[in-house]
């Protein structure tokens, strides 16, 4: 301590801003200011010559590793037992050349502390994610540079992190507008999400702005999608060949048979369905329409049950073709279908049916005036 002599005035002092323990080898307390006082509780005289252990509680630690003789010792964080986390500053207290004891320096970063482990725990969990999924995670500068380029998701590719940092994308994939401009949408600010085709393999990509002041203008990760991509396109090409088939089949369960000049047959085989009796109608109208027919003969011989809004529009199929100039004609009617239309109450005055196929052929060419022997010398 520095004592002024009479001739230099009153003494100058100062509080320090930091809590000073000191204690010997023996953990006894021998220093303690009024800081310490404040944040502890304990008065210097009723912390002197105690055990810092027994004043200062640890949660994990030991005060015994803080005993040191080197003057450039390094921080040390403690954990107390209060929940509070001091870092001390430790210094050798030396009597001669002989060190007696250790003053300690300690300030509360409980708040940095925190932190700190948000931010440890945050790094860990993006190397976690970065190291063993299918990403590449970027940084870029405000023109656009790689400041940090990494993932998992480079090993697909051919590009390395080191062909990359310190290169501008703008000018590197200069050949892929798309990515260019997906790019230069995050650098002016705009959060942005696209799935994309760059370097063979499809990514699903985030483009995110950092926040102001900071050395990242823009941060980007993107999720290799490539197998997704490639199932989606699979399968979107096994749906189509799927429809393609079903059309064929539709055609083939429903076929139009011209089976005499101005005479077409339509069977009718397998469920029918308010959905396909809708597609028989317009592929019937059409026919009808197309081939000048005088006769559409609908013969449900195929079917044994219809629901009755199947039924219903069978009917209205039928009257669909005198509008167009055709008679229609029903045959091969099932009895669970007949018991369907008469359920329905419809009135089939006006409507031709026929047991058979083979009485509708021949009610058509009588109506037609027709001979079959004539027609057959023709061929």
């Amino acid at each position: 301590m520095h004592t002024p002599r009479e001739d230099e005035g009153p003494a100058v002092t100062h509080r320090v801003p930091f809590v000073l323990v000191g204690f010997d080898r023996e953990l006894r307390v021998s220093e303690w200011n009024a800081r310490a006082e404040q944040q502890f509780g304990r008065t210097a005289a009723e912390a002197r010559g105690r055990s810092v252990a027994e004043l200062l509680p640890l949660a994990d630690g030991d005060w015994r590793d803080l005993w040191t003789e080197r003057d450039d010792a390094a921080p040390v964080w403690l954990n107390h037992a209060d929940g509070r986390t001091w870092e001390w500053t430790v210094a050798p207290a030396r009597q001669g050349d002989q060190v007696v004891g250790v003053v300690c320096y300690g300030a509360d970063v409980t708040a940095r502390a925190a932190t700190a482990r948000t931010a440890e725990l945050e790094h860990v969990m993006l190397r976690v994610l970065v190291d063993n999924l299918p990403l590449v995670v970027c940084a870029y500068a405000a023109d656009g540079t790689y400041l940090y380029v990494g993932g998992q998701g480079l090993a697909a590719t051919s590009l390395t992190p080191e062909q990359m940092v310190g290169k501008n994308p703008l000018v590197m994939f200069a050949d892929n507008p798309d990515s260019v401009q997906f790019i230069r949408h995050g650098l002016e600010g705009t959060p942005s999400r696209m799935t994309i085709e760059s370097l063979g393999r499809w990514w699903d990509s985030w483009h995110i702005p950092a926040p102001p002041d900071n050395r990242a203008a823009l941060v980007s990760m993107s999720l290799d999608v490539t197998e997704a991509v490639d199932r989606e396109r699979e399968m979107r090409n096994k749906l189509e060949l799927i429809e393609r088939q079903q059309r064929v089949i539709r055609e083939l369960s429903t076929p139009i048979i011209e089976v005499w000049e101005g005479v077409l047959v339509m069977p009718i085989i397998g469920l029918v369905d308010s959905m396909r009796t809708s597609e028989i109608m317009d592929s019937l109208l059409q026919s009808v329409g197309r081939m000048r027919a005088k006769f559409a003969i609908l013969d449900l011989t195929g079917i044994e049950v219809v629901d009755t809004a199947t039924a219903n529009h069978l009917l209205a199929m039928i009257r669909a073709t005198r509008l167009l100039g055709a008679e229609g004609i029903l045959t091969g009617i099932h009895p669970g279908i007949a018991q369907t239309i008469v359920t329905l109450g419809v009135d089939l005055r006006g409507f031709i049916v026929h047991a058979t196929l083979r009485q509708a052929l021949k009610h058509c060419l009588a109506a037609a005036g027709d001979d079959p022997r004539a027609h057959a010398r023709q061929f």
